[in-house]
């Protein structure tokens, strides 16, 4: 098998195919629960620990340069320069992965019921099995009747 052919058969095989589909997937549904973090559990978050944005905490590890006179934001701080400890940010990434975790947890929690399910299903019961043909009754009626013969 040469080398081409033996690449397209791995990479034509549905193992592969699934891999691609699920990264595709799972960025797009990593966007969905970033936003969800970000937009929706942050704030909340934020409002409870006594800040409006949470990505704003942070402690600036060196001064800001003199001609600075921009809010003292992290995005503003961050492209003047200065060295910031965004603690913050970190949080709310590790809470993005936290969320994440919990969702693909679940889904893989049922999806295994679905599939325990399905597999404890019993079996239809079997069919009463067809009638041997005709040749073959008559064989066994023949063997029959040789094996009575003294």
């Amino acid at each position: 098998m040469g080398f081409a052919s033996e690449f397209k058969e791995f990479a034509v095989k549905g193992n592969v195919m699934d891999l691609a589909v699920g990264v595709i997937i799972g960025g797009a549904f990593g966007k969905i629960v970033d936003s969800a973090v970000k937009d929706l559990i942050m704030p909340l978050v934020g409002k409870v620990v006594g800040g409006l944005d949470f990505s704003n905490y942070f402690i600036k590890l060196g001064a800001a340069p003199a001609d600075f006179k921009g809010p003292e934001t992290y995005e503003a701080l961050t492209k003047a320069g200065v060295p910031l400890f965004a603690y913050g940010n970190f949080l709310t990434i590790l809470l993005n992965f936290v969320i994440l975790a919990f969702v693909i947890f679940v889904m893989i929690r049922e999806i295994n019921k679905v599939k325990r399910s399905v597999e404890h299903v019993p079996p239809p019961a079997p069919s009463e099995p067809p009638a041997p043909p005709e040749d073959i009754v008559l064989l066994r009626e023949i063997r029959d009747s040789l094996a009575r013969r003294p």
